[in-house]
């Protein structure tokens, strides 16, 4: 059980290093605060193989590196709080359907395995792009254009960041589901039992 927990976390901070990796590579750009990227890809994979609160460790320890690295807009401690602790921890919040994911999987259903993916990959995007939003109209009101409510813009500008990320991760995830499920499935003890006794 001990090397299990200690598998689990190591594999976390793997995956939150690999994602701060996949964040500095280009992104689409659609704006200053518009930016479309596949950095997520590490969380939801490491969400599918080992659950909700796996993920949820991957993406804090990925806000907490942003943080070290320098790589943050911070205006207030608060805000430093939801846009990098919270936010970033709820895209975990995809390994809800871990366990259906890896039942498609193991029963060999690749489209059912695919249908769960993409909804996960949208609920695991749209938890961590609902704690944007907040501090982007709570924090950021100044940046928004004249005449226009500070909540309809950082509704605009992060729904489109938040639709055009889980769009791009789900298709990246349906592809790593398609050619290396392995990546995701993760065999139970008994399993694993068997294989090696074959």
């Amino acid at each position: 059980m001990k090397n299990t927990r200690l598998v689990v976390l190591l594999e976390a901070s793997l995956m939150a290093a690999f994602a701060i990796i996949l964040d500095l590579l280009p992104s689409i750009k659609l704006s200053p605060s518009i930016s479309i990227s596949i950095a997520m890809v590490p969380i939801f994979l490491l969400s599918y193989r080992r659950g909700l609160r796996a993920g949820l460790i991957g993406g804090f320890l990925w806000g907490i590196l942003q943080i070290a690295l320098g790589d943050t807009w911070i205006a207030t401690p608060v805000q430093m709080v939801i846009e990098y602790f919270i936010a970033f921890a709820f895209i975990g919040f995809a390994g809800m359907f871990a366990g259906k994911i890896q039942s498609a999987l193991g029963s060999g259903q690749r489209p059912r395995a695919f249908f769960w993916v993409v909804l996960a990959t949208f609920a695991g995007s749209l938890a961590r792009y609902f704690w944007h939003f907040i501090a982007g109209f709570v924090f950021f009101a100044e940046y928004a254009p004249d005449e226009m409510s500070p909540l309809l813009f950082s509704l605009i500008v992060n729904g489109i960041t938040m639709l055009g990320s889980a769009v791009l991760c789900s298709v990246v995830m349906v592809i790593i589901v398609n050619i290396a499920p392995r990546l995701i499935k993760v065999q139970s003890h008994q399993q694993e039992i068997s294989r090696k006794a074959s």
